[in-house]
């Protein structure tokens, strides 16, 4: 059984599970499948697995060092 994520409580009973599936991808990194919630009742709650794109500080400094030349 599963619910929307906007459905979460505030807090999570003893036992409740945060479960990754995934495989590891290139340079040791993990290629995430799926992300649920497991509560100790039996059920889950499917997380979704788009996450918030970030600007690497590698990005950021190549760019510095380029606009210094």
């Amino acid at each position: 059984m599963s619910s929307e994520p906007n459905r979460l409580p505030s807090r999570f009973p003893v036992g409740t599970r945060y479960v990754v599936e995934g495989r590891r991808a290139r340079r040791g990194r993990l290629d995430v499948r799926s992300r649920y919630l497991e509560f100790p009742d039996g059920r889950h709650v499917d997380l979704p697995l788009d996450w918030p794109r970030r600007d690497t500080g590698r990005r950021r400094n190549s760019a510095r060092s380029r606009a210094r030349k």
